[in-house]
């Protein structure tokens, strides 16, 4: 069935408005906008990964409990190393296979280590406190990099993160209709 005349008209002018180049930014803000707001739904493949992420995290405390329980036993007491060892050693069995699940699991652990050693440097006095917003500088010099790094160096990038931000930043540049403007990232094959 096709369409009405009038919405026929409506989307050949729409069409028109989209390849004329002297929107075209204006147009790619829009376009990202959507593209960040169907990223969402790129999200639910993660849900896909929960039961092995669930099940190396059992494995991992099992593995790290029992170690540290272990050296207790056997030294007859409980010290500070024995949590680092048992950690060291569970984080190498059960997170030590360079696979997308223990990457993003090593890489959110890495960031909370390093603001966590931060922090304990400060409160031993190892280096001063700042009295102004820090978090605010961190925030504007991880984007700032992480764009540069995306246009200027992008294969040093996790691939899931060059992927993530080529469809935010790059995909957003293109369209040739509204089907591809507002409905899909890409064109649909032509039947």
């Amino acid at each position: 069935m096709a369409a009405p005349p009038q919405l026929q008209a409506l989307l050949q002018a729409v069409n028109a408005l989209l390849r004329q180049r002297r929107y075209h930014a204006a147009l790619a803000v829009v376009k990202g906008f959507r593209n960040g707001v169907v990223f969402q739904e790129k999200l639910r493949t993660i849900l896909q990964s929960t039961y092995t992420h669930s099940k190396n995290l059992a494995c991992f405390v099992c593995t790290y409990k029992s170690l540290c329980a272990l050296q207790t036993h056997v030294q007859g007491k409980t010290y500070p190393v024995h949590s680092f060892l048992a950690a060291f050693v569970g984080g190498l069995l059960v997170f030590g296979d360079n696979n997308s699940i223990n990457s993003q699991i090593n890489m959110y652990l890495t960031s909370r280590v390093l603001f966590a050693l931060c922090r304990l440097a400060v409160e031993k006095g190892y280096i001063p406190e700042v009295k102004w917003n820090v978090f605010s500088l961190h925030t504007a010099v991880i984007w700032g990099l992480v764009l540069w790094l995306f246009e200027y160096h992008r294969p040093t990038l996790q691939p899931s993160l060059q992927s993530s931000m080529t469809y935010l930043y790059e995909d957003s540049n293109v369209w040739h209709d509204i089907s591809d403007f507002l409905l899909y990232n890409k064109s649909r094959p032509s039947k």
